[in-house]
């Protein structure tokens, strides 16, 4: 690539990732001027992970499977699991060995692999640098829906192991249902012990009691670190379950069942579906092909599904700005040396995240792609698998640490942690063009 295009290519990529970075922006804006309140925040990231992002999974992934990708798809999840596993290891490698906070393996394992780099792949579509990746005669946007697909299988993966990794975490951009108060008391008549103290749990006390007596005898903590004195982690069973045959079961055995029942979130059945959808050739001709070739649902439902997805993308980045603004007023009631960034715990996540990722995966991709047929022929599958482990931690975090019990002071140095990494996310510009030349490597263009 010459200089002149290596720098129309680096200020593409530098205007897409500050797009991304205006919309978060936006959304501090709808912070400060009351526009949108944190309740309301929760709620639409509530809505989004379970309605808008399965109905987004659904036809996107339904569309681009089929039996001939099938494949493709497969070496996603492969190198979904193998980045997270990765990421883990190096977290609680950096807590156990070098003594950061424990939050730092959460902070380096989830990244924001949804709404960030759906907005970003969306955005280097419009700066037309995408277009040296279409080598088959397709259009740029047959290409660009692919590459969107690519990404949310990567997503449901993180979305799948946030989950079973941490099944009591209220997550603020992939957030489970909190437990209701009024859950479990439909099916035993018995009166709850209000006089029970904290952590005697026996038949006669709710699972669910008020927030501040809720007590667990099966939780077992995502950090590593012992949890403080008094702290309370919070007990929940499956739905389906009644109370007294949750608690006739072994302490280990409702361990597992609640790992297992995790999995089960509302972004992994709409990918379900949509792999259903796509690899039998009856649906997928009745869901995508147009009316008059079979599609007696495309005009109509998949539309409307395709409506509703879309709202996925920008909304996540809105609800994330009203939590960096939030989570940035909280901090400023509390003293300046009490929420002192801690500055090498920072540096080491932004380098991970900003250059040991984006290196290892384009190196790692490279080679699979030009020594190798693992990676099929798909230049896009190749630079999107370059993008997938680099980015900013996820929004996540801040709530991870409030499930765990942590005091603000600990929760406003994350949030100074994810605001400085949202902050120069548009260095991932240099990520993006090392990407591209390393694909046009391969293909020897």
């Amino acid at each position: 690539m010459a200089p002149a295009g290596l720098l129309t290519s680096l200020l593409a990529a530098v205007q897409a990732s500050l797009s991304v970075l205006l919309v978060i922006f936006y959304g501090t804006l709808t912070a400060r001027f009351k526009l949108l309140e944190t309740s309301s925040a929760k709620s639409i990231s509530k809505v989004c992970v379970k309605v808008f992002l399965p109905a987004l999974l659904l036809t996107k992934i339904g569309s681009e499977l089929h039996s001939g990708s099938a494949h493709r798809y497969l070496t996603i999840l492969i190198w979904a699991f193998v980045c997270h596993i990765v990421s883990f290891f190096v977290g609680i490698s950096a807590h156990l060995i070098l003594g950061f906070p424990d939050w730092i393996t959460a902070a380096i394992m989830f990244n924001n692999t949804t709404s960030y780099p759906l907005l970003l792949i969306q955005s280097l579509d419009e700066t037309g640098i995408l277009s040296h990746l279409i080598v088959k005669g397709e259009s740029t946007r047959d290409a660009i829906e692919r590459a969107k697909s690519y990404f949310l299988v990567f997503a449901t993966v993180s979305s799948c192991l946030t989950f079973a990794v941490g099944p009591r975490l209220i997550d603020t951009e992939h957030a489970p249902d909190p437990p209701d108060d009024k859950d479990g008391l439909e099916d035993d008549d018995e009166p709850q012990d209000e006089n029970a103290p904290l952590g005697d749990i026996h038949e006669e006390t709710s699972l669910i009691p008020s927030r501040d007596r809720m007590a667990s005898v099966v939780s077992v903590s995502f950090f590593p670190s012992r949890p403080r004195e008094g702290s309370v982690v919070y007990d929940r069973r499956p739905s389906f379950v009644g109370k007294r045959r949750w608690l006739d079961l072994h302490p280990r055995t409702r361990w597992w069942l609640l790992f297992l029942y995790d999995f089960l979130n509302a972004p992994l059945l709409g990918a379900i579906l949509g792999a259903i959808i796509g690899l039998i050739p009856v649906l997928h001709r009745a869901f995508f092909n147009d009316t008059s070739d079979g599609g007696w649902f495309s005009a109509w439902l998949t539309v409307s599904l395709e409506n509703v997805g879309q709202l996925f993308v920008p909304l996540p980045l809105i609800v994330a700005g009203v939590s960096l603004y939030t989570a940035r007023a909280g901090e400023m009631r509390v003293s300046t040396s009490a929420t002192s960034t801690p500055w090498l715990t920072t540096i080491f996540v932004l380098m991970v995240r900003f250059v040991a990722w984006p290196v290892g995966s384009i190196a790692i991709i490279y080679t699979l792609a030009k020594k190798t047929d693992t990676l099929s022929d798909d230049p896009m599958l190749w630079f999107a698998m370059m993008l997938m482990p680099t980015g900013p931690p996820a929004m996540k975090l801040i709530t991870m640490l409030q499930v765990s019990d942590a005091d603000d002071e600990e929760e406003y140095k994350v949030a100074k942690l994810l605001t400085l990494s949202y902050m120069i996310s548009p260095i991932l510009a240099f990520t993006v063009v090392g990407s591209l030349r390393a694909t046009q490597a391969v293909l020897g263009t």
